[in-house]
Parts: C-alpha cells; structure tokens; sequence
C-alpha cells in the first residue's frame, strides 16, 4: 500500500471506470463538435482577480470555495472554480472575437477546483465539458446551447433529467427588481452573512437551500414581474424556440445560479436520482462579463456540464454504456524465438490500426491466455517453434473458439477482414 493517498474532496480514474468518464466526456462533446463549435485549452490556474470580476466576491465559490495562492514571485493565482471567465479570458486575449465571425463558439473539457465538503457527487476536484457562444446577442444562440446539452444527454441515455429556465433580465430591468427584492429581504430574520449578501448580490438570497430561509422567501417579490419589455420578449422566444425544437423544460422563477454574470436566459439541468446534488448541468447568458474583465461589449452565453454528475445520473437510471474493447488482438508467444516475430507482428498491426497486446513478461501458454482473455481481445495470436517454422501463426476467434492455421505475412490483412 502507497504512503500517500488522493487528497480528500477528490478520486483517481483507473481502468476500467475511467473508460466510462471517457465515454461520458466524448459524448457531451460531439453535438458541439458538430455545430460549428471550436476546441479551446486553458491553463489550471489563472490571476485570482479574474475569478473576483467575473464570477463575482459575492459568491461562495470566490468568497469560501476558490483555491488561491501567492507565487514565489509574488503573482496572485487561483485554481479555477469554473470555465467561463477563463475561456472568455483566453478568447479576449487571442483577439477571436475580432476575426469577423461572431459569435465565437467555443467548447472545452477540463478539470475545476472548488474547497467544498465532500459528498457523493460534490468533490473539491471535478471534470466539466463546457461551451460559450462569445459575441452575439439572439435566443437562438441561447435555445441552440440548451438543445445540444439535451441532444448530448439524450444520446447516453439518460432520460429522467429536467431542464429548469427563468430569465434574470438586464441591466435596464434588474436594479428596478433588486430594489424591491432587497426592501423584502431586510425584513426577514437572517443572519450577519446572509445580511450582507442582500447588499451585495440579493438574488443569491433566493438561491439559498437552507429550509428556513426558503420558508421566509414565500411572497418574496418575483423577477417575471419585473422584466422589461425586450427581455421579456427575448426569454419568450427562447421558450418558443425550445419548444418547437420538441424540447421539454420547466419554468422556474427563482432559478438564480451561483455566479454574478447571468442575465437574461438562465437554465439548469437536474436529475432526482442524485439526492441534494441534483444538478448535473446548467448555464446562461451573460452579457456584461466581457466588460467585467476589461474587454467590449461581447453579449454571450454558454453552459458547463458535470462530468462526475452525468456518470452519476447514468449509473441512478441503470444505464450501461456501451464501451468497446480497447484491444482487438492480443498476440501470445510460446519461446524467445516466437517473441521476436510476434513482437514485429504487433508493430505491423498497430501501424495498420487494429488495437494489439502482447503478453509481456515470458509468461506460459495457460497464463498468457487468461490475458487475453480479461483484454477483451476478440482474437489471439499464437506462435511456438513448429508455427514459425511452416511460416504460420494460429489465429484464435475468442467469442467462437475457432482457430485456424495462417500465414505469417498474412495475419495483418487476414485480421483487418475478420474486423471489418
């Protein structure tokens, strides 16, 4: 046993699970892929301001859950909680926006650090896979972003999750309903921390989970009362939109979201077989942050999905993947002669692009063959003297038992046909 284990909050991928995680990462991808959406990469960690800008020194991720550190230089960095303000960041800086082609669309997969307590589905590191549309303002790019996410859960097989939407309008309609929402909130019993987030950031407030706080929210003055006209007309688009792409969804008017920059377009993504962590997805429009963190005015959108979450609701709904073998021919050799050729076989195989193993380490022939078969290789190979010296190998179908003489110069089209 190691000295040393994960640090707490956290978990290793090891075969054969984490051919499951990369099913999942694969799967979220695709219908962005497909949509004119480009691979972005950025680093682990950025400058802690542009998490306080962007995401917001109101929240919790910033205010309690954000890894952050002084370098031996003196810069002050972070982990990142999240990938928006990092992916706008890194579009700003490599000037994407001034192509002439907006919006920009963008999709990543990645790693986050957020300090929380531990629980199933909540960890201190988790995986993401996540889009922006950078640079245009039009509920199409909103109800694009939520049908792809539907799409991609839909095609693991995931079935009983729920899309939640409410609009959070705009810088012309919201101080209006914060004004109202903070003259309420004053008038409740809540305590000095809660308090002060009624002066910072009172929608938070609404997204509170503790029992007697949302008890204390009932009559608390709703946001669809407040939006103004535009607004209004944008989020009933968006609904229209979702609805002719046959796409089911929940109003939910005090759906808020954990981060500062939303406005307009709010979505989340649940699913009830995951207890209190229940969401496995969400995003929205948010079009000021941009300008938060010293760029134009980009309007944009986009949403992150939940890697560790997805496999939960899978594993919640019984879903089997279907994952396939990573090895297609497990080569066996019987003598130092046998291993020679066979190791050269192998080279040939893999450059033709069939998956191929070897049993290393001079194992026997019972041996050997108990590898192969735990590999999942649909065929093997074998080779002793006598083969080697008629020119042969013996070819061995694993799921019909069948084996069959063929010649060495042979195998590599012999098998490519067998897999066709």
């Amino acid at each position: 046993m190691s000295t040393f284990q994960a640090p707490k909050g956290t978990y290793d991928l090891t075969p054969p699970d984490s051919a499951k995680y990369l099913a999942v990462r694969g799967a979220l991808a695709e219908p962005l892929k497909n949509s004119g959406y480009g691979y972005i990469e950025t680093p682990g960690f950025e400058d802690v301001a542009l998490f306080a800008r962007g995401v917001g020194e109101s929240t919790d991720i910033v205010s309690k859950e954000m890894y952050a550190f002084e370098t031996k230089g003196g810069d002050k960095l972070a982990l990142r909680p999240e990938g928006t303000a990092s992916v706008l960041r890194a579009a700003l800086e490599a000037n994407l926006h001034k192509a002439g082609n907006l919006p920009v669309k963008l999709w990543y997969s990645g790693s986050y650090y957020r300090y929380e307590r531990p629980q199933k589905g909540r960890y201190r590191h988790f995986s993401q896979v996540g889009a922006e549309a950078i640079g245009a303002e039009d509920p199409a790019l909103d109800a694009e972003l939520i049908i792809l996410a539907d799409q991609a859960y839909r095609s693991l097989g995931l079935s009983q999750f729920r899309i939640l939407l409410n609009s959070l309008g705009d810088k012309e309609c919201r101080p209006v309903y914060r004004e109202a929402l903070q003259t309420f909130l004053r008038d409740l019993d809540l305590d000095e921390e809660t308090r002060r987030r009624i002066e910072i950031n009172p929608l938070r407030v609404l997204d509170d989970k503790r029992p007697d706080v949302q008890k204390q929210l009932t009559g608390a003055p709703m946001l669809r009362d407040f939006l103004c006209d535009a607004c209004k007309a944008y989020h009933e688009e968006v609904r229209d939109l979702l609805t002719s792409a046959g796409v089911v969804y929940e109003d939910d008017e005090k759906l808020v979201r954990g981060l500062d920059y939303y406005t307009r377009t709010t979505f989340e993504f649940v699913h009830d077989g995951l207890g209190s962590q229940s969401a496995v997805g969400g995003g929205g429009r948010y079009d000021g942050l941009s300008e938060m963190i010293g760029g134009p005015a980009l309007p944009s959108v986009g949403w992150a999905l939940g890697v560790d979450r997805t496999v939960l609701a899978l594993e919640a709904e019984g879903v089997e993947l279907e994952i396939p073998s990573t090895t297609s021919v497990y080569a066996v050799p019987l003598g130092e002669d046998a291993r020679r050729v066979l190791f050269g076989l192998v080279t040939e195989l893999r450059r033709a692009g069939v998956a191929t193993d070897f049993a290393f380490g001079g194992r026997g022939l019972k041996g050997a063959m108990k590898s192969a078969n735990r590999s999942g290789a649909r065929f093997t190979v074998v080779a002793g003297e006598r083969d080697l010296a008629d020119g042969n190998v013996q070819l061995k179908d694993m799921e019909s038992g069948e084996q069959e003489p063929v010649a060495l110069d042979a195998v590599v089209a012999t098998v490519r046909a067998k897999l066709a």
